[in-house]
């Protein structure tokens, strides 16, 4: 029996002459927690549209959940939850109005049971009747991934889901990603912070379009980072998956400014 949710190969993507994705193939195991780490423009959110078929790849191939990326795009969309960095809420509306409306634009059957174990497994039903435009960074993110969650997707696909949330957020939130893998849901997650991806059980590193490397977090990013504040970090090797220069220097930029809770930055050296 296939383990994989997601089985992709030589992915391309251009929008006008940019060339935005390149031969980007992966694939990622049912129940995994997968994260995409790049600077901003690397592709990431590209190639997680066109994994969970929102846009159609130029060349390529690939499945979802066992789908056709190219020919079942419809049907990989009612199996899927997709968080974007921006959720759109009714400010309005209580968190349980909101899950309520959301519910009934997707004419789902069920609608009140599914917010109720939505706002339980999410840790909001003591706020369900706070409105939506109160509350915090953190607890807004929240409420679009029990948003996603309504229809009982077996894969989340979520975009930056922490940015511009408080640390203590961060980690319950995390908690809470784990929890979900632990039921047999499958994530991917695309993040800008190393310690976020530390959290994840593999890993991808995305620059120019390209996936320069991906595995276990350990591999990619051995353990030797010092805190900054007392010492200068310590060089660590790193697999690239390519010969161009500029995708060296970008990766040596990117893991020296990456934001770190804990003030902790690998300084790589390339291989």
């Amino acid at each position: 029996m296939n383990n994989l949710c997601i089985d992709v190969k030589n992915l391309n993507k251009h929008f006008g002459e940019h060339h935005v994705v390149k031969d980007f193939s992966l694939q990622v195991a049912k129940g995994e927690i997968y994260g995409f780490l790049g600077p901003n423009g690397s592709g990431k959110t590209t190639s997680i549209r066109m994994m969970c078929g929102l846009i159609t790849p130029d060349s390529g191939e690939g499945t979802c959940l066992g789908m056709d990326i190219f020919t079942q795009r419809e049907k990989i969309k009612k199996k899927i939850g997709y968080m974007t960095q921006y959720f759109s809420m009714w400010g309005n509306l209580t968190i349980r109005e909101n899950l309520l409306f959301i519910a009934r634009l997707y004419s789902l059957d069920q609608r009140r049971d599914r917010v109720e174990r939505a706002l339980s497994e999410l840790g909001l039903t003591a706020r369900q009747h706070q409105l939506a435009k109160e509350l915090s960074g953190g607890w807004k993110q929240r409420m679009a991934l029990a948003a996603c969650m309504l229809h009982e997707p077996v894969l989340l696909f979520l975009d930056e889901p922490t940015a511009g949330v408080d640390p203590k957020a961060q980690r319950e939130f995390w908690q809470m990603l784990h929890q979900l893998s632990d039921r047999g849901i499958s994530i991917l997650v695309s993040t800008h912070y190393m310690d976020e991806a530390e959290r994840c059980h593999k890993v991808a590193y995305l620059s120019y379009g390209r996936l320069l490397a991906n595995g276990g977090f350990a591999p990619i990013f051995p353990d030797t980072c010092y805190h900054l504040t007392h010492y200068w970090p310590a060089a660590v090797d790193i697999p690239v998956a390519s010969d161009n220069p500029v995708h060296y220097a970008d990766a040596i930029r990117y893991n020296a400014r990456t934001p770190l809770q804990g003030s902790l930055l690998p300084l790589t050296r390339l291989v």
